[in-house]
């Protein structure tokens, strides 16, 4: 229900990165020459730190924090609408596994991450057993959550004849990870005692709230990544990014 993951689409691309003759690869990625997935973990957690402190010379925005300006969650029964809302965490996120098969055009990779979100929230509606007319402040913890994406590559050239790198699809299955922990004021307008009452329910039962109303959170979090990733593409040539010879294409 956050924004994590990915920043991480970037990273598996970025670790068969050239030498440090590149223009515009940043000096943090460190080149694999090969593509066995030991290499490629290190050089991937090698570049999470910096990455997600974004590139804003290249038009790359930050991604811890990450900004949720607003998003509306319309689900069966509640309205929720999250308002200036920010996760951070990704930095100390955990590479656990990176698969390249550049031939194939296919990228796979698993991370495990701690986030934590805050902002503002309203919501109107029922959730599950309760019904809920509430406005105010929302914060969620989430411990060890587990992220795995298959992401279809492609190559294309600029206008200038120059070879790129990206991304052409994506999906991803999520694991909520070992606890979510949820932190949120004013569930019921003037009643802060029914409120609490919601509110040890909601901790009571996390993964099956989180069941119910994470995944549009989740698939907007995933969007705003790849997007991010898509801009460093579209800036760095292929030449500057990959050591490995480009596929034909």
């Amino acid at each position: 229900m956050c924004a994590y993951v990915l920043v991480f689409t970037f990273l598996a691309a970025a670790t068969f990165v050239s030498d440090c003759s590149a223009k515009l690869a940043p000096d943090f990625i460190h080149p694999c020459n090969n593509t066995e997935p030991a290499c490629l973990i290190k050089a991937t957690q090698d570049a999470v730190l910096p990455f997600t402190k974004g590139l804003p010379d290249i038009g790359v925005p930050s991604l811890d924090p990450f900004v949720i300006d607003e998003l509306p969650i319309q689900l069966p029964g509640v309205k929720v609408t999250f308002l200036d809302g920010k996760a951070t965490g990704l930095r100390k996120c955990q590479v656990l596994n990176v698969e390249a098969y550049l031939e194939k055009n296919v990228f796979q990779l698993q991370v495990r991450c701690n986030i934590t979100i805050k902002g503002k929230y309203t919501a109107v509606g029922r959730l599950l057993l309760f019904p809920i007319n509430g406005e105010g402040d929302a914060k969620i913890k989430i411990v060890n959550s587990v992220i795995k994406m298959d992401i279809k590559t492609k190559y294309y050239k600029d206008n200038e004849g120059r070879d790129h790198f990206g991304i052409k699809s994506y999906r991803y299955t999520f694991d909520y990870g070992d606890r979510i922990f949820y932190n949120i004021t004013n569930l019921f307008k003037g009643n802060p005692e029914l409120s609490n009452t919601v509110l040890v329910f909601l901790n009571e039962n996390w993964r099956t709230v989180t069941e119910e109303f994470g995944k549009p959170v989740v698939d907007y979090a995933m969007n705003v990544v790849v997007s991010t990733a898509t801009k460093f593409f579209n800036a760095v040539p292929y030449d500057e990014l990959l050591y490995v010879p480009i596929p034909k294409y």
